[in-house]
């Protein structure tokens, strides 16, 4: 398997099973709702970005989430032989594609999109 295939499913089995993002369960509320109204989406490096305009909240809580996820593409890419660039990339595919319909997303190199 190659060192991207096997970034994508260790830091997808990271991110969606660690302890910590249980933890983050306001936060994780408070980003979904502002993805439903279109002031947050995802990116393809993996992460999360404000589309528009966010209070306070909101922000903190796209924070948080994210540096939940950079310590994940982290251990990811310590243990598959990557970079946490590419296992965030490889992860943020994988977002992308689960992202519902009128939600926002943003690929490399891209504008913000309604998907």
């Amino acid at each position: 398997m190659s060192n991207f295939k096997s970034a994508i499913f260790a830091a997808a089995a990271l991110l969606f099973s660690m302890p910590a993002f249980a933890d983050l369960a306001s936060d994780k509320a408070a980003v979904d709702g502002a993805k439903a109204a279109g002031t947050v989406g995802e990116q393809a490096d993996g992460y999360l970005g404000i589309v528009s305009s966010a209070d306070g909240a909101v922000t903190a809580a796209v924070n948080a989430i994210n540096a939940g996820r950079r310590e994940v593409y982290s251990q990811t890419a310590s243990k598959s032989g990557t970079t946490p660039d590419a296992a965030g990339q490889a992860t943020g595919a994988q977002l992308i594609g689960r992202t519902p319909a009128g939600q926002y997303i943003k690929p490399m190199g891209g504008a913000w999109t309604k998907k």
